[in-house]
């Protein structure tokens, strides 16, 4: 089952690719990916992390993006939740991954820390450009990003990767920018982990300010946090030696 092709959770048939050799510890790195990602767009990351670690690596797109079959939309405002507490956990069953280090990016680093606070089993996770909260730079950005999407040829550009580019923008576009969600918090759930876990953000980061990463150092004791100068959202692809190496020495420290 390792390698690549699709697992089934929710009723919803999702997307994977495994890199190096498949779990047989219950141990896997797990990548949660962006608002707009998928396996493919982690690039060349998933390849580098699993040879400088040594352990399986483990990406899928969620419904509604790549080659995952469609989400229902409107997609609910706690779906982040739901991602982390009801479908993490099928797919990590579906591959016997009993203890998982989830990495996260953006949208699927919250979805990492919900999943950390609520899942003792998890072994660490890595928090790269966290929500834990709405702030109005990020919502003023994607807004932007919404204007480009209605005026631009971004859905023939996000085509490549995306099964249905307009409900992939569509589904996240859509949550963000409704007027509830600015209401949305999740730093409750951060006093709730009691793994290790290593926060990430770029300096210049146009979706977040580095309040943010404030509030893993407030609310978890333990946490080690990274801000990266030149570097925005994507800390993986604008600087991957230093995220790679931070990884590195963090996974180091807990083994």
């Amino acid at each position: 089952m390792w390698g690549e092709g699709s697992v089934e959770a929710d009723g919803k048939r999702l997307e994977y690719r495994g890199w190096g050799p498949a779990p047989t510890d219950g141990r896997a790195i797990v990548l949660l990916h962006e608002g707009l990602g998928c396996v493919a767009l982690w690039r060349d990351f998933p390849e580098r992390l699993q040879a400088a670690t040594s352990q399986p690596v483990l990406a899928y797109s969620r419904a509604g993006y790549g080659q995952s079959d469609a989400d229902d939309l409107p997609r609910p405002l706690n779906w982040m939740t739901r991602e982390a507490v009801e479908i993490l956990p099928r797919v990590l069953s579906a591959f016997a991954i009993t203890r998982p280090t989830l990495v996260g990016h953006s949208d699927g680093a919250s979805i990492a820390a919900l999943a950390a606070s609520v899942q003792p089993e998890t072994r660490a996770a890595v928090l790269m450009a966290p929500h834990f909260f709405t702030e109005d730079v990020g919502i003023a950005e994607i807004a932007r990003a919404d204007t480009q999407f209605r005026r631009s040829d971004m859905a023939t550009r996000m085509a490549k990767y995306h099964r249905d580019p307009t409900a992939t923008f569509r589904g996240w576009a859509d949550a963000w920018l409704d007027p509830e969600f600015r209401a949305w918090t999740i730093e409750a759930a951060l006093p709730k982990i009691t793994c290790p876990i290593l926060a990430l953000q770029g300096r210049q980061d146009q979706y977040g300010t580095l309040a943010q990463i404030e509030a893993v150092r407030r609310n978890v004791a333990s946490a080690q946090t990274l801000v990266l100068d030149d570097c925005q959202h994507v800390p993986h692809l604008e600087q991957p030696e230093r995220t790679l190496a931070a990884l590195l020495r963090f996974m180091q420290q807990i083994a």
